[in-house]
């Protein structure tokens, strides 16, 4: 019998409108040919227009999920989606420690589209003093980077301060996507302690952009399981998720998700 090798684990949100969280996850993860297992922290009632209502699971419940797939199925990369409080945070920690794997990609999710904050300052802090210090990389978009580091980011230049201040919290590595600044380049910058790396692609002029982020940070957990390097696992997963958006279509009446499935 033959071992299926290239096993993966997200850790987040079910959307009940399957364009983000662990439905975008296992889409990404089946479509770049790697096994995904999946830990639910939260069931929304979701759509492409927004979020109508959700439900958290328990810390304790979250922690018998990892533990039952990390003793059986022992997936090789990891990644965390939306983890909504404190006591999700910590659960996920203390049952990761516990566990061996290789790498750790945290998306932390903490801040809408729109702006909004989603999460409160104590789970922040945990993200920050829990989770960061456990993780090979660290996904943040721009808002989200705006609220970890402290650090308004209206240029290049105080963007690589945030990124710098999130480095020095403890992760590996810092991904920091979408530079705005230039209208026809999507601009991610990638940190780590000797230097900084730029990832740049074409801007794709959609409103599909639902569940963009979630799908990045699949696919580089994707793409780390099959042994890629770091920088090459963010180069291919850039050019995924570039060619999810060009290739996109509109499913509801709002903000439909990419096309994960779409192959050149």
């Amino acid at each position: 019998m033959n071992d299926f090798k290239n096993k993966t684990l997200t850790i987040a949100g079910s959307d009940s409108g399957a364009g983000a969280g662990i439905q975008a996850d296992l889409k990404t993860f089946s479509s770049l040919g790697v096994y995904g297992a999946t830990v639910i922290t939260a069931v929304t009632a979701q759509n492409t227009i927004g979020v109508q209502g959700f439900r958290m699971m328990s810390g304790d419940f979250v922690a018998e999920q990892i533990n039952s797939v990390m003793s059986d199925i022992k997936p090789r990369s990891i990644k965390t989606g939306m983890l909504g409080n404190s006591e999700i945070i910590h659960a996920v920690c203390s049952a990761l420690e516990n566990n061996n794997y290789e790498n750790l990609i945290v998306d932390p999710v903490m801040v809408a589209e729109s702006g909004d904050s989603l999460i409160d300052e104590s789970a922040i802090a945990s993200y920050i003093n829990k989770l960061f210090p456990l993780a090979t990389l660290v996904t943040p978009n721009i808002h989200e980077a705006q609220k970890i580091s402290k650090t308004k980011i209206n240029s290049e230049d105080s963007l690589i301060k945030s990124g710098k201040l999130i480095l020095e919290m403890g992760a590996k590595r810092v991904l920091i996507k979408g530079g705005h600044w230039k209208e026809d380049i999507a601009e991610d910058f990638l940190f780590s302690d000797n230097k900084i790396v730029k990832f740049s692609e074409a801007r794709i002029n959609t409103i599909n952009t639902h569940g963009t982020g979630c799908t990045l940070s699949a696919a580089i957990t994707a793409f780390l399981s099959k042994g890629d390097s770091m920088e090459f696992a963010i180069r291919k997963a850039k050019e995924y998720i570039t060619d999810g958006l060009k290739y996109s279509y509109s499913i509801g009446h709002g903000s439909s998700p990419v096309n994960h499935f779409y192959k050149k």
